[in-house]
């Protein structure tokens, strides 16, 4: 049986995401009711280029709560952090480990590290994709809201990784997407293609917003980006999601 990665979204059929959710609701549930029991006894290799408090304890806490271990290794932990090649690090580490996770730079890294390895890769964030969050949130929508398919989203802001992963999104879970960045900030123009009558693009975040079951964004500067901080603050004046973002959403 070939081995399964988790690199983007379309890396699962639309009814496997669903049901990824459906039984992660039920986790959430019996854990919070005290009827988990330990299901698993695996260990998680973490490689982490890109630090993240949030996702270190998230996947950290998950294991232990299924009954399996997690292991921590920051960019001085690793020899991939001294230039060895990717596919050496995969064999090996794959060797040693059940499931690994990395959280690094450029999807070519993510995806030429699954072809090594013996295991399945996840990708906990790369600057192209960020699958993990879109499962998060699109199960946090279906928790309050009910089913997403069929329903409007809006992004504001950058044409990042997040929106690029927003449109993956409403291709695998069937929803329209309304898209408003910045002009010179604009989302990936392949994958935009590829989503079709799904997506409306524009510059104006209070259009995108109108009419929206769901409003959301993320943080003007990413890591990496800290040098540009000023001239995106500048860029990004009035793209923030407030009450008048809210108000438009209600119209």
């Amino acid at each position: 049986m070939a081995i399964r990665h988790f690199l983007s979204l379309r890396d699962l059929s639309p009814a496997e995401l669903a049901q990824v959710i459906e039984l992660a609701i039920e986790m959430k549930a019996a854990k919070r009711e005290g009827r988990q029991e330990p299901v698993i006894v695996k260990v998680l290799g973490m490689i982490f280029e890109k630090s993240s408090t949030r996702t270190r304890v998230s996947f950290e806490a998950g294991m232990a709560q299924l009954g399996g271990d997690a292991i921590f290794l920051s960019p001085n932990d690793t020899q991939l952090g001294r230039g060895e090649p990717i596919e050496d690090s995969a064999r090996v580490l794959s060797r040693m480990v059940d499931i690994v996770m990395i959280r690094t730079h450029g999807q070519a890294i993510v995806e030429r590290f699954a072809a090594y390895s013996k295991v399945p890769v996840i990708n906990a964030l790369t600057d192209e994709y960020h699958p993990c969050q879109l499962l998060a949130d699109v199960q946090t929508f279906i928790e309050h809201r009910g089913p997403i398919k069929g329903k409007t989203v809006a992004w504001i802001g950058d044409g990042n990784n997040m929106c690029s992963s927003w449109i993956n999104a409403a291709i695998q879970f069937d929803f329209k997407l309304q898209i408003a960045t910045p002009v010179g900030y604009e989302a990936n123009a392949e994958l935009v293609a590829e989503a079709g009558s799904r997506l409306s693009i524009s510059n104006d975040p209070i259009l995108a917003a109108s009419g929206a079951d769901l409003v959301t964004t993320d943080v003007f500067s990413s890591m990496g980006q800290e040098a540009e901080q000023e001239e995106r603050l500048k860029h990004f004046a009035g793209f923030q999601v407030d009450h008048d973002a809210d108000g438009a959403c209600r119209r």
